[in-house]
């Protein structure tokens, strides 16, 4: 059920009802400005990753900035993008089951839409599918570059499977999908060029062995906030799947440089807006944000401006936080910033993001695909 927004425009800051998912427009509109500006110089465009945002609004200001379309993981994504006016996605995921291939088929109608496969029996399922609806689906080979979960093997193995999508009257080969999800989150940068150094080469070696076989290759595509740098200097990716460089996040912000320093030239711009609901003593503090507010996959929250308070766990409705002795301890009803250690699935726990500037309420924007999970 949709909720009521925490807040109305023009309202103060601490005047939002909490917990509430905040963006901080300056710090949105930087990071949005300033991926389109570290990707112009490069033959890579960014397909934005929506599993991230989940909104349509978004995805608009991300392609008014140059984005040639965007991806999700689900069905369920990509209708509330398609119907929220966005013209060209990509599942960037396998579809199995038919309810789930006609509704992507049924999309095809209203928007340019594709998928991925890893199995013959996946492209044959879809060729049913789009035949069904009288519509042609691209289709995009996944390969496994290195993460160890979905995709055929670079090489042969990709190529039969291209071929076969190829040869289909309802299908169009639409190029690889090579994303090295795990590469994003290694800390040092050594290592997230050895495994995308990896990637890059199982894509080349695959797109030349397609174009052996007569086949165009009009997508190589993956990446992510953490290595995009790479991939689209590299010559081979065409098209970068970043998605969380929009609001970043406690977990991406401890990947360093060659000076073992923070890495990310990105802000964090998503918080959740906590009340301070309890001080039982000068040391500990609790709010109300917890298990529901925030995604503690990758690590706790950090505490925005205040490496004096350390969240230190989560309840279902409570957030515990340790404060340091020599520092001022939060009031009871005091509002704070967190921001999330993993932003995708805190954003699916939120109805409404809040964007705020200067102190000041300046828009609502609805999450428009929270909870599309098929």
């Amino acid at each position: 059920m949709l909720q009521p927004p925490p807040a109305r425009p023009g309202m103060r800051e601490d005047e939002v009802d909490t917990p509430a998912l905040l963006i901080d427009l300056d710090a949105f509109e930087h990071n949005l400005d300033h991926m389109a500006g570290l990707l112009a110089p490069t033959p890579a465009k960014l397909r934005a990753h929506a599993k991230t945002h989940k909104s349509p609004v978004i995805a608009r200001l991300q392609m008014a900035r140059g984005a040639v379309g965007q991806c999700v993981q689900k069905v369920a994504e990509a209708e509330a993008l398609a119907w929220g006016g966005i013209p060209d996605i990509l599942v960037s995921n396998e579809v199995v089951g038919p309810p789930k291939l006609a509704r992507l088929a049924a999309l095809a109608r209203i928007s340019k839409v594709a998928v991925c496969a890893d199995d013959p029996s996946q492209v044959a399922a879809i060729e049913a599918v789009a035949e069904d609806a009288g519509v042609r689906l691209p289709v995009l080979v996944e390969i496994d570059v290195g993460a160890g979960r979905c995709g055929v093997l670079p090489g042969p193995d990709a190529v039969a499977l291209a071929k076969l999508i190829a040869q289909s009257k309802h299908l169009i080969f639409g190029g690889l999908q090579a994303y090295h999800g795990s590469a994003q989150h290694k800390r040092t940068v050594e290592e997230r060029r050895t495994l995308i150094g990896n990637a890059v080469d199982g894509s080349r070696r695959t797109v030349e062995q397609l174009r052996q076989q007569g086949l165009d290759c009009p997508i190589v595509g993956g990446a992510g906030t953490g290595t995009f740098q790479i991939e689209s200097a590299s010559g081979v990716y065409n098209e970068i799947q970043a998605g969380s460089y929009v609001f970043m996040d406690a977990d991406y912000a401890r990947n360093l440089d060659e000076a073992g320093v923070p890495v990310s030239t990105f802000r964090h711009s998503l918080f959740v807006l906590a009340t301070v609901m309890s001080t039982p003593n000068r040391n500990i503090a609790v709010v109300d944000a917890g298990l529901k507010a925030l995604a503690v996959d990758s690590g706790m929250p950090t505490i925005w401006q205040r490496p004096d308070i350390r969240y230190l766990s989560a309840s279902d409705e409570h957030g515990k936080l340790e404060v340091a002795s020599e520092t001022t301890p939060p009031k009871l009803g005091e509002k704070l910033r967190l921001v999330p250690g993993h932003c995708d699935p805190t954003v699916d726990r939120y109805d409404w993001y809040v964007g705020v500037r200067g102190g000041r309420v300046e828009c609502l924007w609805p999450i428009a695909a929270r909870g599309g999970m098929h």
